[in-house]
């Protein structure tokens, strides 16, 4: 989807169309999540703090997300994509990969197949969306962003060759930061320099991911589009307007954000063993620390503890403008036991007090119930949610 959540606000907003749009916090110390393309034009990226994007663009319109509503919208969206193949696996909340096998006798050409879902997406969801398509699953992720937005990209089999003798080596998904600098400290710039090289070469500097990168060369990528694909994590964290080394405030916010985690992962029927607290510093330093529990949980208190002994473990010797707390690792409620594997970990039982809250929330929407710790601390402006 094309600037997905700035369009969402442009298209439930229609005075917003056309102007510099970005969705983030309004404070100083708050990050730009999305971008409009209008505000693009500036150089205001996702990730951006809110003072350098009105740094350079003074007239940029911040509005806050609406999670909810980007999902509602992403649902829809999904739900096109299964109207041409069975075959869907969600990137993302915006991104998907779809296996286009055989599409051709039921909707002609790869082209026209294209077009056929810009246009079903537009009619659904009123929003634009770039489409790129590819031989190859890493490939077809390349080109959806090569003609954005509202574009269309196809690399044929014929073109690949000479499509990654020039195409720079930062593009290839997974080639972070740490890699590009090796890459080219090597003199890689481009696939075309990769395959200087023989694959034993990169094997012998990069390990098994050098291998991977050499084939990433050649245009190969051994990996299917995966329907279904669940979870791996779930998660909270708030930043704070004010640094703060105050144990109790931060323990607050752990009991907050255990609160949403416990009730998400409740919700969709998952249960994870491990707790992970996240905690970035002043000076944007950032740390985690994880423990594995004997069993996986949904328990909200379960996961506050956990992260709260993991807090407790911490020095704080500067302050701390972020914290969050996570589980992993996760088992489905519904899944089948065999008799005959071997299952280490237990399963808890999910909590009746957390049974009991859910079923009230649901009822009577999420202020019905909360905590006594909570009810003072919730009505305090002074966070910033993610």
């Amino acid at each position: 989807m094309d600037a997905f959540f700035a369009s969402v606000e442009q298209l439930d907003n229609p005075e917003l169309r056309g102007k510099p749009v970005a969705v983030g916090g309004t404070s100083d110390r708050s990050v730009v999540s999305a971008a409009s393309y209008e505000v693009r034009k500036f150089g205001v990226r996702s990730a951006m703090s809110v003072v350098k994007a009105r740094q350079l663009c003074p007239d940029i319109i911040l509005v806050p997300g609406r999670m909810k509503r980007y999902k509602e919208i992403s649902r829809m969206a999904m739900g096109v994509l299964a109207e041409f193949s069975p075959t869907i696996e969600q990137a993302s909340v915006d991104e998907a990969y779809l296996d286009g096998t055989g599409l051709e006798r039921l909707f002609g050409p790869i082209d026209a197949v294209c077009h056929r879902i810009k246009t079903r997406m537009e009619e659904v969801t009123g929003l634009t969306c770039s489409v790129g398509a590819a031989p190859v699953r890493f490939l077809a992720k390349i080109a959806s962003d090569m003609d954005k937005p509202n574009g269309v990209y196809i690399i044929r089999h014929e073109q690949i060759h000479d499509f990654l003798q020039a195409l720079p080596v930062k593009k290839i998904p997974g080639v972070g930061k740490k890699l590009l600098e090796i890459l080219h400290r090597l003199g890689v710039q481009t696939c075309g320099d990769i395959l200087q090289r023989d694959r034993e070469y990169w094997q012998e500097r990069l390990g098994k991911y050098g291998g991977a990168l050499h084939d990433r060369a050649r245009g190969i990528d051994p990996n299917l589009v995966t329907p279904s694909e669940q979870a791996k994590s779930c998660s909270a964290e708030n930043t704070f307007h004010e640094d703060t080394t105050d144990r109790v405030v931060l323990k607050k916010w752990l009991l907050a954000q255990s609160e949403r985690v416990g009730e998400d992962l409740r919700r969709h029927g998952y249960k994870g063993r491990t707790v992970t607290l996240k905690v970035k510093y002043a000076d944007f330093k950032q740390i985690t620390r994880s423990r594995s529990l004997d069993g996986r949980t949904d328990n909200t208190t379960r996961i506050f503890e956990t992260a709260c002994d993991l807090l407790q473990k911490l020095e704080l010797r500067r302050a701390v403008r972020l914290i969050g707390v996570g589980v992993s690792n996760f088992t489905a409620r519904t899944r089948q036991v065999n008799l005959f594997e071997e299952e280490p970990h237990a399963v808890e039982a999910t909590s009746e007090l957390d049974k009991a809250v859910d079923a009230v929330r649901q009822k009577f929407g999420g202020k019905a119930v909360a905590r006594a710790e909570l009810i003072e601390f919730k009505k305090s402006p002074n966070n910033s949610d993610k």
